[in-house]
């Protein structure tokens, strides 16, 4: 299985939270990318895609990500196994939390592509958020929040990547 992890990140969180996960699925399988560096087409070289990105604001889609927001509708990911993780700010931006990510998984869902590591709501406290799913019992990804919740996202990420890898295995063999 080959693992390509894209993200975008302005204040660094994004990018620590996307190397803590590289790190524990493995260097050795995962490449990791900022989305600012390279041409999105570099997703189909992958057979799985972890994709990282932040919501600022009120609901707004962080800006690397929107410099390629344009492109990612015309992404032949019919054949892709996606696993999204966002961040956000449920305390201070709790109308909007993880909003970002709902909308990349509703961009990329109208290209065909699979998704996995849908994550629990329980633990959260918000008020709204695009990125829960029809049922609102989980998050489309992983939920972090590094404002208010620091403290817990080193354990989120270690159980959400064991589930990607598990529900990964089960689709990709």
């Amino acid at each position: 299985m080959n693992i390509g992890l894209f993200y975008g990140s302005s204040t660094c969180y994004t990018e620590m939270a996307a190397e803590k996960i590289r790190d524990h699925i493995g260097k050795e399988i995962v490449d990791i990318y900022n989305i600012k560096d390279i041409n999105s087409d570099k997703m189909l070289s992958y057979d799985l895609l972890i994709l990282g990105i932040s919501t600022w604001d009120f609901g707004e889609i962080q800006e690397d990500w929107q410099e390629v927001w344009h492109q990612l509708d015309a992404l032949e990911l019919n054949n892709k196994v996606i696993a999204l993780f966002g961040l956000g700010d449920q305390e201070g931006y709790g109308e909007w939390y993880l909003d970002a990510m709902g909308l990349l998984h509703d961009e990329l869902a109208a290209t065909g592509a699979s998704f996995i590591g849908y994550w629990p709501n329980q633990g959260y406290e918000f008020t709204a958020s695009k990125a829960l799913t029809q049922d609102e019992s989980h998050f489309v990804g992983l939920a972090l929040d590094e404002d208010s919740q620091y403290e817990l996202s080193d354990e989120r990420i270690t159980t959400w990547c064991d589930q990607v890898l598990v529900e990964a295995a089960t689709i990709l063999e």
